[in-house]
C-alpha cells in the first residue's frame, strides 16, 4: 500500500472507527472482545482495525478473532483461511450446521439463519470467556435499516451501535464500525487487490452477483439504490437519514414504544401547554 493509499486508510477508515468507540463508549478497560468474522470485506477490514487501535494502547481490552464455519463450501473456507494468512488476522474456528438446519426453510431462510449464526457466536464468545461480540455493521448498513423499517415495516427505527444481549446475559453487541461508508471498504479492498466472500450461503453459491443481490436482498438493494439516486441530487441525504435517529422529537410522535410500553400522544395530551402550529 502506498502512502497516499496509507493516509487514506487512516483518515476514512481507522479515525471514523476510533470515533465509534468513543463516540458510543463500545469499549471499556479489561473487556474481551469476539470479532465476529463471516470473511466478507466487513469483517475482515473490522479485524485489522481492531489490531490498529489495541496497538494504540488508550483502553487494555483482549481480542477473539471469531470465525463460524455454518457448512461453507470447501473453496469458500479455504478463501477465508487464505486472507486471514494474508493479513496476518489469528481466526479461531468453529463449526456448526446452521445451513443443513435452514436449506429445507421456505419461508425467511435468510432471516433464521443470521438469528441461529448470532446465537452460536454468543455462546461461543462466552465460552471463550469473552463479555462482547462485535459485527461488521457499517454507515451504510445503517441508513438503509432506518429507511426499510419505515418503507418495508411501518415503524421508525434504526439499527444501535451496541446492545445488551436479551438471551446471554452479560453479553453486548458492538458495532464499532457505524461511522465508516461502504465506498471506502470498497475502495480499500480493490486498493489492495483483495477478494473476500460475498454470500457463503448455499441458496447463492451458484447464482451470478445480480441474480444473487436481487433473490436474498432484494428489499435492501431496492433501498440501497433509492438513497444513492436521492444523494446523487442532495448530497446531504444520508447525512440527513443518519441523524435522523438522533434528532426525535416526542412531542411530534403519535406513538412509540420504550421498553416494550407503548405511548400515545393522547396519553397526556390534555396536560400539555399550547405549541405553535407548524
Amino acid at each position: 500500500m502506498s502512502a497516499k493509499q496509507d493516509r487514506r486508510y487512516h483518515d476514512r477508515l481507522f479515525v471514523p472507527f476510533a470515533h465509534a468507540c468513543r463516540d458510543y463508549e463500545l469499549l471499556k478497560e479489561g473487556d474481551k472482545v469476539a470479532v465476529c468474522i463471516s470473511g466478507g470485506k466487513d469483517s475482515m477490514l473490522m479485524a485489522l482495525l481492531f489490531q490498529e487501535l489495541q496497538r494504540h494502547r488508550k483502553v487494555s481490552f483482549e481480542l477473539e478473532f471469531l470465525c463460524m464455519d455454518p457448512g461453507y463450501a470447501p473453496a469458500n473456507r479455504a478463501l477465508i483461511e487464505k486472507n486471514a494468512r494474508e493479513l496476518g488476522i489469528p481466526i479461531r474456528f468453529f463449526e456448526s450446521d446452521i445451513f443443513g438446519a435452514v436449506e429445507t426453510i421456505e419461508k425467511n431462510p435468510c432471516y433464521l439463519c443470521a438469528r441461529m449464526r448470532r446465537g452460536h457466536l454468543y455462546a461461543k464468545a462466552k465460552e471463550l470467556g469473552c463479555n462482547k461480540i462485535a459485527l461488521g455493521h457499517h454507515y451504510d448498513d445503517v441508513i438503509e435499516t432506518i429507511l426499510m423499517g419505515m418503507l418495508y415495516g411501518g415503524q421508525m427505527q434504526t439499527m444501535m451501535p451496541k446492545l445488551h444481549s436479551t438471551n446471554f446475559p452479560g453479553m453486548e453487541l458492538i458495532r464499532p464500525m457505524y461511522y465508516i461508508r461502504e465506498e471506502e471498504i470498497l475502495h480499500w479492498r480493490d486498493a489492495n487487490g483483495l477478494e473476500f466472500l460475498r454470500c457463503a450461503c448455499r441458496f447463492t453459491e451458484g447464482l451470478a452477483l445480480e441474480e444473487e443481490e436481487e433473490k436474498t436482498a432484494s428489499k435492501r438493494l431496492r433501498v440501497k439504490r433509492l438513497i444513492a439516486q436521492l444523494a446523487a441530487e442532495d448530497p446531504c441525504i444520508e447525512a440527513n437519514i443518519f441523524r435522523s435517529a438522533e434528532n426525535v422529537n416526542l412531542a411530534t410522535v403519535i406513538a412509540y414504544k420504550q421498553d416494550g410500553v407503548r405511548h400515545h400522544f393522547l396519553d397526556s395530551y390534555d396536560g400539555r401547554s399550547g405549541e405553535e402550529e407548524e
